[in-house]
């Protein structure tokens, strides 16, 4: 074998890998839920029967699920730009600054690394009626009545979702200001001996620069909130995504219909549709930014 063909060789063999890994957890069990999201599969029951669509049927005629896939379309329209808009803004700051850029780095991330749970019940407790909860008895000191936050079906969803868009900003703060890191300061200084303020270099070289990034992050935004669970069990009365189901998202439904009625069947189904909704968002997200660059706007 020549040369070439041994790296290529080499290359193949540290590509299969994670492949072999991928086929194995995710496209298997992907494709054992398609297969069984066609049969009355239980835990309850020893059965196997062959019901066809009817489980797609009986999901889609399940108005709890259609509430939770609102919400969860609601948590992701709302959370997913918030967090980009947000983390650029806070990282074209950071980047200003020359000393204790470290320092907030590392508590902008500090929410990101620590456990969901632990993020989940601290600020669970915050939001808790006066005395107990801080923030209403912040609201209190400074003569303001005290919000229901968890405990009302129109500020709940927002609530649980605040959280979540403080989690995920600590992420796309590092990412951001690592990119804006490695623009070369050339073009920006070519742009200001021109006569470029500082308008038109953010938004003719800085942001068509990062575009690449924005679309990755917007992706992975956009898939996180679209798949959120671990704040709305947490945060939500024993779990239920309440009150009144205004905070249950698809994937809640799914780990309730599975693990609390027992129907995986049925979860398998609802689970297929979550997947199509991601992968629909997904690919329009791709669609977008690639219409952008097609038009040159990224450059």
């Amino acid at each position: 074998m020549t040369l070439a063909k041994k790296k290529a060789m080499t290359a193949y063999l540290f590509l299969a890998i994670p492949l072999v890994f991928f086929l194995g957890v995710r496209f298997g069990p992907m494709s054992y839920a398609m297969v069984r999201s066609t049969t009355d599969w239980s835990l309850l029951r020893n059965t196997n029967e062959f019901l066809a669509l009817e489980n797609f049927k009986a999901v889609l005629g399940d108005p709890v699920f259609m509430k939770a896939l609102v919400n969860t379309i609601h948590y992701a329209i709302l959370g997913a730009p918030l967090v980009i808009i947000l983390s650029l803004a806070i990282a074209l700051l950071l980047n200003r600054i020359t000393m204790g850029r470290s320092f907030f780095r590392l508590v902008y991330i500090l929410p990101y690394i620590t456990p969901i749970v632990a993020v989940s019940w601290v600020w669970r407790w915050m939001y808790q009626s006066p005395p107990l909860g801080i923030i209403n008895a912040l609201f209190s000191a400074l003569g303001l009545p005290a919000m229901d936050f968890l405990l009302s079906p129109d500020q709940a969803l927002h609530s649980i979702l605040a959280v979540n868009v403080w989690v995920e900003i600590g992420y796309c703060v590092t990412i951001f200001l690592a990119g804006i890191q490695t623009i070369p300061m050339d073009c920006i200084e070519a742009a200001r001996i021109d006569g470029a303020n500082g308008r038109q270099v953010l938004f003719k070289i800085v942001l068509p620069l990062l575009m690449p990034i924005t679309l990755f992050l917007a992706i992975m935004q956009g898939i996180q909130f679209l798949r959120i669970f671990t704040p709305v069990y947490n945060m939500s009365t024993q779990g239920m995504g309440g009150p009144l189901d205004s905070t249950k998202s698809a994937a809640l439904y799914i780990y309730q219909t599975a693990f609390t009625k027992f129907e995986l069947g049925r979860a398998a189904a609802a689970s297929l549709f979550l997947f199509a909704l991601i992968m629909t968002v997904t690919l329009i997200q791709l669609k977008l930014f690639d219409k952008k660059a097609t038009n040159g706007e990224v450059a």
